[in-house]
């Protein structure tokens, strides 16, 4: 498939692919729940913190941390960063996802069905988490899934995208540890109450 690239309109030297993204990869979620009152600048309610390694033959390869809650109908990004420049221009140009840059150094092995996976990611040079997970999705029948994200711009516009993909999920073990003083340091102390890895997924996105 032959992937048309555009310039973005806020930074002419970068260019993307146009939408949609057909997007291949490893992704590692842990579900954390946020109770009223412990922030005041986040909403309660179950966030998902997801760690993602987009590898060939996507279109862009790199790294990515998101947070996002659950609407009605879609999902919410709240936070994001990526180790790509061109990701971070599509995605805000796209769909209005404030995706931002920070680094990553990620550690995958497996031995047998299990697959081990270390991560760390800071901003900045300040940690904003380091994580672990073990897993056997790699033996799991590839199934469907789908899904959209819904994200508003300063100026009010909403933007929804669609996903649909495949992949082969299982849950994990998964180990978080959010640097108290870091970017996401109102997730620190917090136990996950659920995780889940999804293998080899392919999607396609917006």
């Amino acid at each position: 498939m032959t992937v048309q690239w555009t310039s973005s309109p806020t930074s002419g030297d970068v260019t993307y692919p146009e939408a949609p993204w057909n997007m291949t990869g490893q992704l590692w979620l842990s579900l954390f729940k946020v109770r009223a009152g412990d922030h005041p600048d986040r909403e309660p309610g179950v966030y998902g913190v997801a760690l993602v390694k987009y590898e060939e033959p996507s279109p862009l390869t790199y790294g990515e941390l998101l947070v996002a809650r659950p609407l009605n109908k879609a999902v919410n990004i709240t936070d994001i960063w990526v180790d790509s420049i061109q990701s971070v221009h599509g995605g805000r140009d796209l769909w209005a996802i404030p995706k931002d840059l920070c680094d990553f150094t990620h550690q995958i092995s497996t031995s047998g069905p299990v697959t081990k996976a270390s991560w760390t990611a800071a901003l900045d040079g300040v940690p904003i988490v380091s994580a672990r997970f073990a897993d056997v999705s790699r033996a799991m029948v590839r199934l469907p899934f789908k899904g959209n994200t819904w994200q508003r711009r300063a100026d009010g516009e909403e933007v929804t995208a669609a996903l649909v993909g495949s992949s082969r999920a299982a849950p994990c073990r998964a180990h978080w540890d959010f640097n108290p003083d870091g970017a996401l340091g109102w997730l620190a102390g917090k136990r996950s109450i659920a995780s889940f890895r999804q293998a080899d997924f392919r999607m396609s996105f917006g």
